[in-house]
């Protein structure tokens, strides 16, 4: 099956009722193993990529992950486009909810568009690599004057067989409450998305804003490679 087929085959009724209810969606089985082979495979190639980032050398964390740059593999470049659509008409009910007058383009190019008028113009898809101590400090990915409130990320190896820990790690911070953890095991080839900087959460005096920051716990055995797909470009 294409990967248009299948993006555009998963329930995203389902999918919009969890993100617009916990600010994240866990998505069982979207790449294939052999996919998430080729994409850890694709790591030691250089020519892919603008940019590799060493975490421990600006306190991101331990571990390392490379920017790929455009034109993107096609793979890459498929799962963007084909999951943007589904996602633009949540982001707007968010905004709708959170009485903002911005508004997100329908589709990846429009949005892309925007991005290069503000001076976003570099790719953010990106591989991340971890082993054995490694992890990925709370943080948001925001680049710019621009950004998706909705950003996905892929798992490409299997816990409990090619690593251990390693969790995903969702923070949500509500005004005057104190922090709440969600902590998620995704399988190799699942897609999470979750929210990139903050989501509308309902209150006994209507919505309001909930800030959310994601990190990665600490890998106690193996290596962990995932792929993430951010939807606008970077200054």
């Amino acid at each position: 099956m294409e990967i248009k087929e299948r993006i555009d085959g998963l329930n995203w009724a389902d999918i919009k009722a969890q993100m617009d209810s916990k600010g994240y969606a866990l998505v069982k089985n979207v790449l294939t193993a052999s996919e998430c082979g080729s994409l850890v495979a694709q790591y030691a190639n250089e020519n892919l990529y603008r940019k590799t980032v060493v975490m421990e050398r600006h306190h991101y964390g331990r571990g390392e992950y490379k920017y790929f740059k455009y034109p993107l593999p096609d793979l890459i470049q498929q799962l963007r486009g084909g999951i943007y659509p589904h996602l633009a008409p949540i982001a707007n009910n968010w905004m709708e909810l959170l009485n903002k007058e911005l508004r997100f383009a329908g589709t990846l190019d429009e949005l892309l568009q925007h991005c290069h008028e503000h001076e976003q113009l570099r790719p953010t898809p990106l591989i991340l690599q971890y082993s054995k101590g490694g992890y990925n400090a709370m943080h948001q990915d925001l680049y710019g004057e621009v950004f998706f409130p909705i950003q996905s990320v892929f798992v490409l190896d299997e816990p409990g067989v090619d690593y251990e820990g390693g969790e995903f790690i969702l923070l949500e911070q509500k005004p005057r409450e104190q922090s709440r953890a969600m902590v998620l095991k995704p399988a190799k080839g699942d897609m999470v998305l979750f929210t990139t900087n903050y989501r509308p959460a309902k209150g006994s005096k209507g919505y309001h804003r909930v800030n959310m920051k994601h990190g990665i716990g600490e890998i106690t055995e193996g290596e962990r490679r995932s792929m993430g797909i951010i939807f606008h470009d970077a200054k």
